[in-house]
């Protein structure tokens, strides 16, 4: 495969994963695989990953912030919360296996697509009646649990994410995916200094991959904000069982 070719398909792959990634979570079951595929160790291939989901999450979070869709009152202690939780879930990454790694993740999809098609008001609210996160110590803990899952696993965890901004602290669909972004971005930012600490990243890779995502993630802003929560609900449950789909097969 010629280099041009490569570089080719890791921007349209990166393209699509940014759109999947900014509507819901998932689009690192595309990326790391693709990776993989192209030649890269799966600890090579997920440190690479992880520049273009911060690349991503910064071109998403400017997308929403320019149409005031970001939220202001519970931003610090969102990333604090999540820059904390997702440095645990990296630090604890070594003592799971592949195996239960890749069980906790299947699981979190198929409860995540079950309670949107049965009980969806739990996760897509529809006004933006929203919540202090200080007020309950319920909902730090479902943004911690979602933000240490981030660090531990990070594919799928925007699902979470969703259903901590939306279910627990009643945020609308637009400003929960921008606070997502936000908190994302946090526990990334963790992990992409440890990798290249280790010196785990591609860095030629990670920038086609990286040019392709904040496309993606700029695409999936404006779809956003212009589609209706029903159509929503039905397009997060089928990405959810897609996601599920593509961890069985990669297994």
């Amino acid at each position: 495969m010629s280099d041009t070719i490569y570089y080719i398909i890791l921007v349209i792959t990166g393209l699509i994963a940014g759109v999947i990634n900014t509507l819901a979570g998932g689009g690192s079951n595309l990326t790391i695989p693709a990776l993989m595929l192209l030649g890269m160790p799966a600890d090579v291939a997920n440190a690479t990953n992880r520049v273009g989901v911060l690349m991503q999450s910064v071109s998403g979070i400017a997308g929403f912030a320019k149409h005031k869709k970001l939220p202001q009152d519970d931003l610090t202690s969102i990333v604090l919360l999540t820059l904390v939780a997702g440095a645990l879930g990296a630090l604890s990454a070594s003592l799971f296996t592949p195996d239960i790694l890749t069980y906790i993740l299947l699981g979190s999809m198929v409860t995540m697509a079950l309670v949107m098609l049965v009980m969806p008001g739990l996760v897509l609210a529809q006004q933006s009646n929203h919540r202090r996160l200080t007020a309950s110590p319920s909902r730090w803990l479902m943004l911690f649990v979602a933000g240490f899952y981030g660090g531990l696993i990070q594919a799928g965890v925007g699902f979470l994410l969703l259903a901590a901004f939306t279910g627990a602290l009643h945020y609308d669909l637009a400003r929960a995916n921008a606070l997502k972004l936000v908190a994302t971005l946090a526990f990334t930012v963790i992990a992409v200094i440890i990798f290249i600490a280790q010196d785990l990243i591609i860095w030629l890779p990670a920038i086609a991959l990286a040019c392709g995502s904040m496309v993606g993630a700029w695409l999936g802003v404006k779809v956003t904000l212009n589609i209706s929560g029903h159509t929503m609900r039905w397009l997060l449950f089928v990405m959810t069982l897609i996601v599920s789909c593509l961890v069985l097969l990669k297994n």
